[in-house]
């Protein structure tokens, strides 16, 4: 969302249980005709995928902008009385949770289908809309292309000492976390977390958005991000002001990883028809053009939507073979984050 904190999301459960997030109006008890759109996704371009909705179906839509985290555990506490009717996130694993907590509705069949069953809820209760890719930013005057690690592990080798920088707090790292776990094992994820610890020292940012600069400036030599940060970073600040670039690691690499935004509609919505129109209008044509020419940099998923941003063709990518099953609900990677000290 390009805030300067994203916080680990499950970790908020037992923080929010004090009731200090409870009270953001009840948008969604309204009219008829009126949704309220809980959003972690990128502000600019979900409000123009709201406004698009707006005039073509006539539902005014009121959104709250947060971490996908916050609105998770928010919606956990809420329960059956959440003003929210649709929830809109980056990542997986945050709908995954909200999945298994069993607040999520039944998307609707006609709307799963037009997204690549991958890509959506295993369980059809949410619907994938667009999709982004870790990998590797470096700066381009410490390194070059042939000296770039292969590997997402091979950043827990001693020569990347003092110029790893990592970003460990963001949503978006978890998934790599995961990916090691899965492909390597628990214990082989929890030694590298430790040794890209070690390695990073006190080059550890609080986002994607700042690492991506700091690396730009020389502070760290080499991270790894999901790289619409990089072209994000690049069209504001222009392509001469840029010192670094990106690169994908090996085909199927662990670190290699496609991460899945997704909507939902909560069971808990009294406006469940109107909510499925709006899950239906993000994955119709029409939507996913709007993604498509946004300035987040994301890939839509529908069928013969292609982005028009300058970005790795996402027919060309070749991310690890990981389902959203196996990326689950994301706390696997929050213990071993704890575990290694990173959160």
């Amino acid at each position: 969302m390009g805030r300067a904190r994203r916080h680990a999301w499950l970790l908020l459960g037992l923080a929010l249980a004090g009731g200090s997030l409870a009270a953001c109006g009840g948008g969604g008890r309204g009219e008829a005709n009126s949704l309220t759109l809980y959003n972690s996704q990128h502000p600019q371009t979900t409000q123009a995928l709201v406004d698009a909705f707006e005039k073509q179906s006539g539902i005014q839509v009121q959104v709250r902008n947060e971490d996908e985290g916050v609105l998770a555990n928010q919606i956990v506490e809420e329960a059956g009385g959440s003003p929210a009717d649709v929830i809109y996130t980056e990542n997986s694993p945050a709908l995954q949770f909200l999945a298994g907590r069993n607040l999520l509705a039944p998307t609707s069949a006609p709307t799963l289908a037009v997204i690549p069953a991958r890509f959506d809820s295993p369980q059809g209760d949410w619907v994938g809309v667009s999709a982004r890719v870790s990998a590797l930013v470096y700066n381009t005057s410490e390194l070059g292309p042939a000296q770039l690690p292969r590997s997402v592990m091979d950043l827990a080798q001693p020569q990347w000492k003092g110029k790893l920088g990592l970003a460990p707090g963001e949503t978006d790292f978890q998934p790599i976390v995961t990916s090691i776990a899965v492909a390597r094992g628990q214990g082989a994820a929890l030694t590298w977390l430790k040794a890209v610890k070690a390695n990073a020292d006190a080059r550890v940012y609080p986002s994607n958005e700042a690492l991506t600069a700091a690396v730009s400036k020389g502070q760290a030599a080499i991270g790894i991000i999901n790289n619409y940060y990089w072209y994000r970073q690049r069209a504001e600040v222009g392509a001469g002001a840029m010192h670094s670039a990106v690169a994908f690691l090996t085909a199927g690499d662990p670190g290699y990883v496609l991460d899945v935004s997704g909507a939902a509609v909560l069971r808990s919505s009294r406006h469940q028809a109107a909510a499925q129109k709006f899950l239906a209008f993000l994955v119709s044509r029409a939507g996913q053009e709007v993604i498509a020419r946004s300035q987040s940099f994301e890939y839509p998923l529908g069928a013969g939507v292609q982005t028009a941003q300058p970005i790795p063709a996402f027919s060309g990518l070749a991310p690890a073979p990981l389902t959203i099953a196996q990326l689950g609900d994301g706390a696997l990677a929050l213990e071993l984050l704890q575990e290694a000290q990173l959160l």
